[in-house]
């Protein structure tokens, strides 16, 4: 008898061991991974050119940042989300998805800029060329297309019906590439850094069977990270209780990935978090924030407001546009003043940046602070200057009329979380090349267990940990 209440002792600390690595298994994924994202200009993405030169990169995001601002023009928006005039070249972020099943790899723009997930499928009466093969959804065994009459089509804006009943969607764009195709679901899976690969079943995505345009034939299309419906940020809703942040490499890293997050390894917690409040605004793809001010050491020079306003939401947040942007006249009394500051000799620089420096000698530069509302975020000289070459280096700021976006070199080597449930974005410093910034729930539940159970389980636990920190690293 009593070999056998050993046995069922045994038993039990098995089932108990199991049970709760399950536990941190369940915790470290269930609404918290991470996914990598990958600077258009890494040797990891498929639009790296080994023969560019550093000027050269420099300036072609330039380029792009203002291709951009396109997409941002009040003028430009009409009463239909679909018609936003948009660049589609213009994105600085890939990441790699999988869409159907069994699962099928595309590599995407990643844009908070747009809403829909789209990418170009077979059958393909017009398609550019691309160099990976397109996605088949005849393939898939979780494919299926919306009726006229789902919600899901009803709610889209610049949808239409096809003969046979079904649902079409319609993007278009600033250089007059579009994307026209089936508005379906699928299951999309993302390819977590911090665990298993994550599945989204039923995801609303476009299935391009009509595209063309300027788009890049190393990239299938576009992951909308924007704040609207069909979004992807929007679809993963609940499950990652509206959270998601970046921590954006500084550009000399550009070899190295970015890390995206999502559900609770997106929270922003910690010593120098400061928080300000979204602004809900036409159209809902945008994060608006309200900027009261910029000071350059102490000076501070009020903003007067752009196109999007004079008060609350009077400039977008953009992990795409590569520059932060301001109206022309703000600009240059904030011009005027970092440069009465800085005692470098003044250099020509690539057409859209004009405040230039000679690189070739060190020089000071003074401390630039933004004030959001209820966030005074200080930039560091990463944020602020950049290399556009060996010798000579920019102010990463510059004029537009009237618009004003908050840029990726301006939060680069910050965590930078967004709440869409409390409509807050959060700043922190942070090293960006770390990756202890993820969120540690696995060890607090861990810890939990080390004071209720015993000590066999604890050792699992650490073992646990040890092997997601070595997935991580």
């Amino acid at each position: 008898m009593a070999a056998i209440v050993n046995h069922t002792s045994l038993f039990s600390l098995v089932f108990a061991i199991l049970g709760l690595s399950s536990i941190c298994l369940i915790e470290a994924q269930k609404g918290g991974f991470s996914v990598e994202l990958i600077h258009r200009d890494s040797p990891k993405s498929p639009l790296y050119n080994p023969l560019e030169t550093t000027f050269n990169r420099v300036t072609n995001a330039v380029r792009r940042s203002f291709n951009r601002v396109h997409r941002f023009k009040p003028t430009s928006v009409s009463t239909k989300v679909a018609d936003v005039d948009i660049i589609v070249d213009s994105g600085e972020y890939l990441m790699n998805i999988s869409i159907g099943t069994p699962a099928f790899d595309i590599v995407a723009i990643a844009d908070t800029g747009s809403d829909l997930i789209w990418t170009q499928c077979m059958p393909c009466s017009q398609c550019f060329k691309q160099d990976a093969p397109l996605f088949d959804p005849s393939e898939s065994s979780t494919y299926k297309t919306f009726s006229c009459s789902a919600s899901q089509c009803e709610n889209l804006e610049g949808n239409s019906c096809s003969s046979d009943n079904s649902c079409q969607y319609s993007v278009s764009y600033g250089d007059n590439s579009f994307s026209i195709g089936d508005l379906a679901a699928d299951t999309l899976t993302l390819p977590s850094t911090t665990g298993r690969p994550v599945a989204v079943p039923n995801t609303v995505i476009g299935c391009g069977h009509n595209n063309d345009g300027t788009f890049d034939e190393k990239t299938s299309g576009i992951i909308g990270l924007g704040g609207g419906d069909v979004s992807l940020i929007s679809q993963l809703g609940t499950s990652i209780a509206g959270k998601f942040s970046y921590c954006l490499l500084p550009i000399s890293q550009t070899g190295e990935s970015s890390n995206m997050n999502f559900g609770s390894n997106a929270i922003v917690s910690g010593n120098g978090v400061v928080s300000t409040p979204m602004t809900k605004q036409f159209p809902p793809t945008f994060y608006f924030l309200t900027l009261e001010a910029v000071s350059v050491g102490s000076n501070r020079i009020n903003f007067t407001g752009s196109s999007f306003g004079t008060d609350e939401g009077n400039i977008i947040i953009d992990s795409g546009t590569t520059l932060t942007l301001f109206p022309e006249d703000f600009y240059s009394e904030l011009e005027s003043t970092v440069s009465s500051q800085i005692k470098a000799t003044r250099v020509d620089g690539p057409e859209g940046l004009s405040l230039c420096y000679d690189a070739q000698t060190d020089f000071a530069v003074p401390n630039i602070t933004i004030h959001f509302t209820d966030a005074d975020v200080r930039l560091q000289p990463l944020n602020t200057f950049v290399l556009v070459s060996d010798t000579v280096a920019c102010f990463t700021f510059s004029p537009v009329q009237d618009l004003a976006i908050y840029g990726n070199l301006a939060q680069m080597n910050f965590l930078v979380g967004y709440d869409t449930n409390k409509q807050t974005v959060s700043f922190k410093p942070t090293d960006c090349s770390s990756k202890h910034h993820i969120s540690s729930g696995v060890v607090r539940v861990c810890l939990w267990a080390s004071g209720h159970f015993f000590l066999p389980l604890v050792y699992l636990c650490l073992f646990q940990i040890c092997f997601i920190v070595l997935m991580i690293f």
